[in-house]
């Protein structure tokens, strides 16, 4: 049973740090994806361009396909029911109608055999019948977009494990793409609470019995080697352990030692990895932001992040807000509405003051938009 867990002002901070992590770490990374451009001395900026021309700032499928999940939860869904999947579902779908400027192979694949107006139930099926047929969903895509459920299942770690694996097999059915959802969802509800990056071994036992092994020994390469050894990364299993290398390599060095924040250093560290860099810097940025919180993450990227569906850094801290609290805080703020505050000044962290040219509401043809150099996310 989900319990509702009263925050303090710190924890408040750290949820909203998961998604503004997230989408910090997308945007950072889509401009050198797949090796299109190479950060410079002082490390990746901003840039844009990318396999999908984005502007500056703007975030890419992986933060795309993290909103709808964001939004359902913010809502007090239990995201286990058939009616919070189906909302998923269905925005997953209209996000898809858009032409989004880079969508991964698997989830095309899915999103274009479930129909129009898709049940969850449809998707899913779908997803099974495409493993079936190929042997391949293994990709990236669903653990790229899972931080959410962490944030809408703080208060029921068994609740947490079965919406994960149910919303990744929406789009990716394989085993192990369900089980790097939970374990990771695991991780990010342990920092958002405790203010402490988890032991993920600890929180293995909550997977089944025949997961525990395989992710132990997965755990410990990634503790054990070089980050930049997890390249390729486009498979979720590879694509997890170069998130959690980075994370501990920059967790394991005292601050003083760091030329940045860990936040910074880590997702520096995600993109130097190289390969699909956007989506390791999502994956690594939840948990950072998890563990350091919103307040951590550096203005100027929270002043021009941006992307589908026309959104900014303030309504990522506005879900996040709703989803960890299940609804309004003190004055009422945040509402469903905006994220103003009833005084009418901007909201903690907020960037409205900023402006950038959104290019999210452009179609590209519909065979531009795989990832062809990418994984099968």
């Amino acid at each position: 049973m989900d319990q509702i867990v009263k925050l303090a002002t710190a924890q408040i901070d750290r949820a909203c740090g998961v998604l503004l992590g997230a989408a910090c770490g997308d945007a950072l990374g889509a401009g050198y994806e797949f090796g299109v451009a190479t950060p410079g001395p002082e490390g990746p900026r901003m840039i844009g361009g990318g396999l999908g021309d984005f502007a500056p700032g703007e975030w890419t499928d992986d933060t795309s396909m993290l909103f709808p999940i964001a939004e359902v939860a913010a809502t007090k869904a239990d995201l286990r029911t058939t009616d919070a999947l189906d909302a998923i579902a269905r925005r997953f779908r209209e996000w898809y109608d858009g032409g989004p400027a880079d969508v991964g192979i698997q989830t095309s694949s899915v999103l274009d055999r479930a129909g129009t107006k898709p049940t969850a139930e449809t998707m899913t099926r779908v997803a099974a019948e495409l493993h079936q047929r190929t042997g391949k969903s293994g990709g990236n895509g669903s653990l790229m977009r899972t931080a959410p459920v962490a944030l809408a299942h703080l208060g029921d770690p068994a609740g947490l494990v079965d919406a994960a694996m149910k919303v990744s097999a929406l789009t990716h059915y394989d085993p192990r793409a369900g089980e790097a959802c939970a374990l990771w969802c695991l991780g990010i509800r342990h920092a958002v609470v405790t203010g402490e990056l988890p032991d993920l071994r600890e929180l293995i036992g909550r997977l089944a019995d025949d997961a525990q092994e395989f992710w132990t020994d997965r755990i410990d390469e990634a503790e054990q080697r070089d980050p930049a050894t997890f390249t390729p990364n486009g498979y979720v299993v590879t694509a997890l352990q170069a998130a959690w290398a980075v994370v501990k390599t920059v967790a394991d060095v005292e601050v003083c030692e760091l030329d940045n924040h860990p936040v910074v250093a880590g997702l520096n560290a995600a993109i130097a990895i190289g390969n699909d860099t956007d989506t390791v810097a999502a994956i690594a940025g939840a948990m950072l932001g998890a563990r350091w919180g919103a307040s951590a993450i550096p203005a100027e990227w929270r002043r021009v992040v941006h992307g589908w569906p026309g959104k900014r850094a303030e309504d990522l801290v506005h879900l996040a807000h709703l989803a960890a609290t299940k609804g309004p805080g003190i004055y009422g703020w945040p509402s469903q509405s905006g994220s103003t505050t009833p005084s009418g000044t901007l909201a903690p962290w907020s960037s409205r003051t900023h402006t950038t040219r959104r290019s999210s509401s452009r179609t590209p043809p519909r065979s531009a938009r795989s990832k062809t150099l990418a994984s099968p996310r």
